[in-house]
């Protein structure tokens, strides 16, 4: 039987990885790698940090053994160590949300209000897919979806969604959808795809939640219709 101290000391390990996650910069770096490996200089764009911190925080996750890395070359690719630290992301984001009483203030703070943004239920686009009713965009960036989407949807970066519009295929409805309930890439979309007269709708959460369902994933690029 362990004594006190080793008990002490087994509890003190199980939470590096709570301390690990334990800053709001690390936790969008675990948003973003949840939707696949990216390079260190990428990963600092996203979070909006100077290489320099940007390392640091990566490198702290990496001790924590939440977070692995590869070089290629020049570049250094960070990805999440397994599954279950998404899993642990989303677990915490959903105890927050159940029992943290400000997140929701600075959620719509955040979002804004998207009373007029249509949604659609993961549930609802599966029955949708296999109908062959609907059309299915990818408005992450390209190595996201890259290193996987949902199958058959387009890959349409949200600051080309504009400049592509003639390619979308009419007639029928729009599904877009991005990294998750806080990214705004989804709800950016949607607005510009009406605005032009087309019926679009927000999926409700994102790929790392199609995913995390079990539900089918494609990892090959999926051209254009007659491209």
């Amino acid at each position: 039987m362990g004594d006190q101290q080793d008990k002490d000391a087994l509890y003190d390990v199980l939470v590096e990885a709570a301390k690990a996650i334990g800053n709001g910069r690390r936790a969008q770096l675990i948003d973003v790698l949840a939707q696949g490996e990216r390079p260190v200089e990428e990963l600092a764009a996203e979070i909006h940090q100077s290489m320099a911190n940007t390392s640091q925080h990566l490198q702290r996750l990496l001790r924590a053994g939440l977070a692995s890395s590869r070089r290629s070359g020049t570049r250094i690719y960070y990805s999440l160590a397994s599954p279950a630290v998404e899993r642990l992301w989303r677990a915490l984001r959903e105890t927050a949300e159940t029992h943290a009483g400000e997140l929701g203030e600075l959620v719509r703070a955040y979002v804004g209000d998207r009373a007029d943004l249509s949604m659609i239920t993961r549930d609802d686009l599966l029955l949708r897919l296999r109908q062959g009713d609907v059309v299915v965009l990818d408005v992450r960036p390209q190595p996201e979806y890259n290193a996987g989407h949902i199958p058959g949807a387009i890959s349409l970066p949200l600051p080309d969604v504009r400049s592509r519009l003639r390619e979308v295929p009419q007639g029928s409805e729009i599904v877009a959808y991005c990294r998750g309930p806080y990214c705004l890439f989804a709800d950016e979309a949607v607005r510009q795809l009406t605005d032009e007269g087309r019926t679009a709708v927000r999926l409700e959460e994102g790929f790392p939640e199609w995913k995390a369902a079990g539900l089918p994933i494609e990892r090959r690029p999926v051209a254009w219709p007659g491209i």
